[in-house]
């Protein structure tokens, strides 16, 4: 068992990757094509970064990982909207 696993990081990795993939989901819902553009490539990049660390790791960061990954999804949906408002008060979408 790796005891020098930085638990907080797992779980912002969790939170930032399904994070992304609510908002795509939501820009996608809306027709953005720039937001889909957008945290389509973060969604990707984070994957690459997040697919070897969170395999290789134990149950437990699996478990951290994973409440990252569910409070990531809500905040991603609340948020959401509050981008599309954005985008549509900025660029007049």
């Amino acid at each position: 068992m790796n005891n020098n696993i930085n638990h907080p990081a797992v779980f912002a990795k969790g939170f930032i990757q399904v994070f992304f993939i609510v908002i795509n989901t939501y820009m996608v819902s809306c027709g953005s094509l720039f937001g889909v553009f957008i945290t389509s490539f973060g969604t990707s990049l984070i994957w690459s970064m997040n697919v070897k660390s969170i395999a290789a790791g134990n149950y437990v960061t699996r478990l951290v990982y994973a409440s990252g990954a569910a409070i990531g999804s809500v905040a991603g949906f609340a948020s959401g909207a509050l981008i599309i408002q954005v985008l549509d008060l900025v660029f007049n979408f």
